[in-house]
């Protein structure tokens, strides 16, 4: 975990997007998968500037929003803070209806049923100052340049995700893991 935090804290960009998700003060929220995973393959692929973001995902866990459409709003205040992301912000509590899952019970068990285990990462900031990464299934692989397929999700929707997304030609480093 510690080790993903001092990647985070190199990047400008990286720090302001969860300093500008702190202010919403969203219950636990969290920026997560490529934000944080991208970052750590940059750093063990030697990259001199980041790969860059196509999105900035970001969950949060209340069970009690009564408004579905209410991450829109979140997604126009993070707009305003740092308007060069692309925000994508979703509520975890609403999720499982989308993938036909039972109920998640938080945004680090919604991220246990993401397709590759690499992406179930989430990064944010304190009350304190500090930065509290997450893993659903620990750093060892991340950092082991592995693409691995969790089996909540079917084998297809994982090699689709790899092909499309072209991670093995951003990081040519990587290894699949089935």
């Amino acid at each position: 975990m510690e080790r993903v935090i001092r990647i985070i804290q190199q990047d400008r960009l990286r720090l302001a997007a969860i300093d500008a998700l702190y202010s919403l003060n969203l219950p636990d929220g969290y920026l997560a998968a490529g934000f944080v995973r991208n970052a750590v393959w940059d750093y063990l692929h030697s990259k001199s500037e980041p790969t860059e973001l196509n999105d900035v995902d970001v969950i949060y866990f209340d069970a009690q929003e009564a408004e579905p459409d209410k991450y829109r709003d979140y997604e126009l205040s993070l707009s305003k803070l740092v308007p060069s992301l692309n925000w994508q912000v979703r509520n975890q509590a609403l999720m499982h209806i989308r993938n036909d899952d039972a109920p998640y019970k938080s945004s680090l068990n919604a991220m246990s049923y993401w397709p590759e285990k690499e992406t179930a990462v989430g990064i944010r900031k304190l009350s304190n100052g500090r930065l509290d990464c997450i893993s659903a299934f620990g750093f060892d692989s991340l950092f082991n340049l592995e693409l691995t397929h969790n089996n909540k999700r079917s084998l297809s929707v994982f090699e689709e995700r790899v092909k499309s997304k072209g991670w093995l030609g951003t990081w040519p480093s990587l290894n699949i893991v089935y």
